[in-house]
């Protein structure tokens, strides 16, 4: 592959990490402001079944081409779409319902941890030096931000059930980014996410059940509340993880979950847009360590990494 097709395909995957992790933060900050009018399994179910319709008109025209190696990898697949569709995300909601938003916010950066100390043990992805540096900036900036510049907030912090929960999604999505580079090449990505979403879907519909009926808790229908949930079906969940999958295929799994540095930060830029929190100096500093970490941990471009990569 010719040099300035390499750089083109590292600026297109880059471009749709940061795209994704800003429709994910929006995920988040939305996931916040209605815990108490949509409730967190449900919220999930919701967003999936959306997800599934908007990517069925694309994927079913080729799904019975494709299904000769789905048959032959489901196991795989199946994985997949367990640990990326029904863990990672329900384990955040269900987070939020119970711990601070510092608490999850800072467990959420281990991600890009977990994922190189996986990807290392897994798949033998080494961590380089300039990796490393990158790490220490993007947390130290990270840092930052969820303290609000008081460090002494770190030493303070309580772990509940709701910690346990985050925990519980940080491992589920290192381990999903990592199993990516595993995918079978040959099926289509619509393919592919319609059956990791028809898997999450099955996985969570019990749990669904039970806590509508179970717990009784049941979800506020508005037109704001509608909206959300479309939000979170069409943008975290069709389009976040078709660009998510296809970066991670080009930069692999370290650079992609590095991106996800970037999420409280822009979670604390669309708090103060949406929900009328005032800026503040700790956002500015937050920025330029986060960014700064992911520009050091950027490939550089290489025709030889691209024609490795699916």
């Amino acid at each position: 592959m010719r040099l300035s097709h390499c750089a083109a395909a590292l600026r297109h995957a880059h471009a749709l990490l940061f795209y994704t992790v800003s429709f994910w933060s929006g995920n988040m900050v939305l996931a916040r402001a209605f815990r108490d009018d949509l409730p967190p399994i449900q919220l999930a179910m919701a967003r999936w079944v959306i997800a599934f319709f908007l990517c069925l008109p694309f994927a079913l025209p080729l799904w019975r081409t494709h299904w000769p190696q789905i048959k032959t990898h489901w196991r795989l697949l199946t994985l997949l779409g367990v640990l990326g569709v029904g863990c990672y995300n329900t384990f955040a909601y269900m987070a939020l319902q119970y711990t601070t938003a510092i608490n999850a916010t800072l467990l959420n950066t281990l991600i890009p941890i977990a994922t190189m100390l996986l990807a290392a043990v897994l798949v033998h992805e080494p961590i380089s030096g300039r990796k490393g540096m990158g790490i220490a900036l993007a947390l130290l900036g990270v840092a930052t931000v969820i303290t609000h510049g008081d460090w002494t907030l770190l030493a303070q912090l309580e772990f509940n059930r709701g910690d346990l929960w985050m925990l519980a999604a940080v491992f589920s999505w290192a381990l999903y980014t990592v199993l990516l580079r595993r995918r079978p090449a040959g099926i289509d990505p619509l393919v592919q996410l319609l059956f990791y979403i028809a898997v999450g879907i099955v996985v969570l519909i019990p749990f669904t059940l039970w806590e509508h009926y179970g717990l009784g808790k049941v979800p506020t229908f508005s037109l704001t509340t509608l909206l959300v949930m479309a939000y979170t079906g069409l943008f975290p969940g069709f389009l976040g993880y078709i660009f998510y999958n296809a970066a991670v295929a080009v930069v692999g799994a370290s650079t992609g979950s590095l991106f996800l540095y970037a999420m409280p930060v822009l979670a604390a830029l669309l708090s103060i847009l949406f929900l009328g929190e005032s800026p503040q100096w700790y956002h500015a500093m937050g920025f330029v360590l986060v960014f700064a970490g992911i520009l050091i941990t950027l490939p550089r471009t290489s025709p030889s990494r691209i024609g490795h990569s699916r």
